[in-house]
């Protein structure tokens, strides 16, 4: 029998099958072996063991389009992210690292600025503004009002979608708001400005035929992936117009005179924002220890 892992906790992994029923299953031994590990969205071969229980075991594991780093998920599509524009303040940096690692393992983003009744049309803008040249979509909504939804229903059709981002963003709310059966815990922000975690653990939620979403725990950092500082500059598709016509070959944007990039940034051509965030990444990369 055929199904895709929708959730794995403490090694039990619960596969939804084209029949819509959901088989606990235990992974063969065989995997632990060579050191393959399920993740939620595989697609899957399964013995059932017990019909009457839906309980199985998987038997084999079918090629993955993509497997994600973090969050651990296989066979995805596309991501949104989700910042809150307020209520917690948006971490630019933790959200600029996202996108790089999603541009990494090449999944296609869009951004979405929550809670959006809480600022005016001209914040709006500026946030706006600071991503239309990032290569993503940018969306802004406000889930406790419904606003904007319908539009992430569009998003997502016919598409595997990770939701992503810090905890109290709203990622819960509109799993909820998407598919209620799912009843997914959502916590407020914490007296300190940090939303409160409430998902544990990533799991793919069976929105219609071909269509999926996979709710994540909330995050607070997030560690780039092991790459040259060198190529930093390449996940930042801003910078595009400008590579090869500063003075130097590989020039890396940071302190070589004559940069197109850095001219750029003096002209308002590209976020001041995320130009930090991208010396904040280059630097970071720089002190990475190589192993």
């Amino acid at each position: 029998m055929q199904g895709r892992i929708i959730k794995g906790i403490a090694g039990f992994y619960y596969v939804h099958t084209q029949t819509d029923a959901v088989y606990e299953c235990k992974a063969k031994g065989v995997f632990r072996n060579k050191k393959i590990k399920p993740l939620v969205g595989d697609y899957v071969i399964l013995e059932v063991l017990d019909e009457e229980k839906k309980k199985g075991n998987i038997t084999d594991i079918q090629p993955r389009s993509n497997e994600l780093i973090r969050p651990a998920a296989s066979n995805v599509d596309q991501a949104i992210i989700i910042f809150a524009v307020k209520n917690p303040e948006p971490n630019f940096n933790l959200l600029d690292k996202f996108l790089l690692m999603m541009d990494y393992q090449n999944v296609p983003t869009t951004i979405c600025f929550n809670k959006s009744d809480l600022i005016d049309g001209e914040e709006q803008k500026r946030l706006s503004q600071m991503y239309e040249k990032s290569g993503c979509k940018v969306l802004f909504t406000s889930f406790y009002n419904a606003v904007g939804i319908e539009q992430v229903h569009k998003i997502l059709e016919h598409k595997t979608t990770i939701l992503a981002g810090p905890s109290g963003v709203g990622k819960s709310t509109l799993t909820n708001a998407i598919l209620p059966e799912a009843k997914m815990e959502t916590g407020g922000v914490s007296k300190i400005g940090r939303g409160r975690h409430t998902t544990r653990h990533s799991e793919i939620f069976h929105v219609a035929d071909d269509t999926y979403i996979c709710d994540t725990p909330g995050f607070t950092s997030l560690n780039i992936p092991q790459m040259e500082k060198e190529d930093v500059r390449l996940y930042f598709p801003e910078f595009e117009p400008y590579e090869g016509k500063c003075r130097f070959n590989g020039c890396v944007h940071i302190s070589e005179p004559d940069c197109k990039v850095k001219e750029a940034l003096e002209q308002g051509k590209i976020s001041q924002r995320r130009y930090e965030s991208y010396q904040e990444i280059f630097q970071e990369c720089k002190e990475q220890k190589k192993y």
